[in-house]
């Protein structure tokens, strides 16, 4: 028996280039506010969708800029981080109601990322000091908002891979 082919799932759509996310961007924004988020999403977990979804909440569209595999190894978090290749990493992002969009950045920081989309929201994790950010700096100076969302406590994927090590 052969198998039937399917079409791709619809949400690999929401996969876009560097190149073409201001243009993917800009035609969310005429939909209402774009909600800019970031960060490496290695291993996705409880706190990651809350967190998502929380995100997704303060706007009509959420974006989400991973770190390429080569900036997440810069982070520090361990030789063998991240877990999932980068385009693994943004295809469950993209599968991800509350995710609009999906790009990705290679430098260290999102800040030219953000010059060039200019969110009208940007959001990050608790534990950043958003007034330190040169990012909120950025948004706030075309006008948009900067703010921090509490982590969902006992959640991390640093943790979850210590646990994992330690079986």
């Amino acid at each position: 028996m052969t198998a039937t082919p399917l079409p791709a799932p619809a949400f690999l759509s929401k996969l876009t280039s560097r190149a073409e996310a201001v243009q993917r961007v800009a035609a969310l924004k005429a939909l209402g506010p774009v909600v800019f988020t970031n960060g490496v999403f290695d291993v996705l977990h409880r706190g990651h969708a809350t967190y998502l979804a929380q995100a997704r909440s303060l706007g009509t569209s959420l974006v989400v800029a991973l770190n390429s595999d080569a900036s997440a190894r810069r982070l520090g978090k361990g030789p063998d981080r991240p877990l999932n290749a980068e385009a693994d990493r943004a295809v469950l992002m993209a599968a991800l109601e509350s995710v609009s969009l999906v790009t990705w950045f290679d430098e260290d920081t999102p800040l030219q990322l953000i010059t060039e989309l200019r969110p009208d929201i940007l959001v990050k994790g608790g534990d950043y000091d958003m007034a330190k950010l040169a990012e909120t700096r950025v948004v706030q100076a075309y006008g948009g908002r900067a703010l921090a969302i509490p982590f969902v406590d006992g959640y991390s994927t640093t943790a979850l891979v210590n646990k994992i090590r330690a079986q």
